[in-house]
């Protein structure tokens, strides 16, 4: 079997798509065992919370303030993003984000395995209201 062939892709201005979530998403390298994107959230923006069926994606935030509610099980946590925080969502975590900032919330995400579609993200009640 080949290797799959080599991928470069530059930060395009304008989102490819929106997740499920409601940020803002740019399709960056994709290899048979996982994909990655730039999500963004704008200012004052709250995300849907939501589910993961079948992946794991680790964030890195690159630019921008705000806050990430992660839950599995009984266990349940807040944590601040800023520039340089990285952190898993674990398939079945619910999560939710929040741009607390005055300028984009920017973050590259690796989905394991590639992100399928949609349908994997399923709704969640989260700790604020989105918008």
């Amino acid at each position: 079997m080949e290797p799959p062939p080599f991928a470069t892709r530059s930060l395009p201005e304008a989102a490819d798509t929106v997740a499920p979530d409601g940020s803002e998403i740019r399709i960056l390298p994709q290899l048979p065992r996982g994909s990655m994107v730039h999500a963004r959230l704008a200012p004052g923006a709250v995300s849907k919370a939501v589910v993961h069926r079948t992946v794991d994606e680790l964030w890195y935030v690159i630019a921008g303030r705000g806050e990430m509610w992660r839950r599995q099980g009984e266990r349940e946590e807040i944590v601040a993003l800023h520039p340089g925080v990285a952190l898993s969502i674990p398939v079945g975590t619910a999560f939710q984000f929040r741009n607390t900032g005055g300028e984009p919330l920017d973050i590259v995400l690796v989905t394991m395995p590639p992100w399928p579609g949609a349908e994997e993200a399923m709704p969640a009640s989260g700790p604020w209201a989105a918008g």
